[in-house]
């Protein structure tokens, strides 16, 4: 079993200066922690990988291609991969774990 805390990845995660840290990789996925503080911009790509995006803490819009909608504690998106996504708008400090689906490459 592997068991995380979320207060101490998200030490981690600052310690090591970067908005995200990949926390857990298998064969078939793997898993981070997003982070993008009020008002920051989200330089996100489109990725290879299925993504889905649990919102731990924050407040924000999401676009997911054409589409946008706000987001906030307890949200969860799906994003297909290799399609245009970005956070914007983002209000309150935001925490994100994202699962990619196949691992991350």
């Amino acid at each position: 079993m592997k068991a995380f805390r979320l207060d101490e990845l998200e030490a981690e995660r600052a310690a090591n200066e970067g908005a995200y840290l990949q926390f857990l990789r298998e064969r078939n996925m793997s898993v981070g922690l997003y982070a993008l503080n009020a008002g920051e911009h989200d330089p996100q790509k489109p990725h290879n990988q299925d993504e889905v995006y649990f919102v731990v803490s924050g407040r924000a819009h999401i676009t997911v291609g054409m589409e946008t909608t706000q987001v906030a504690r307890g949200s969860v998106v799906y994003v297909p991969a290799g399609v245009a996504h970005k956070f914007h708008h983002i209000s309150e400090d935001l925490r994100v774990m994202v699962v990619f689906s196949p691992a991350e490459s």
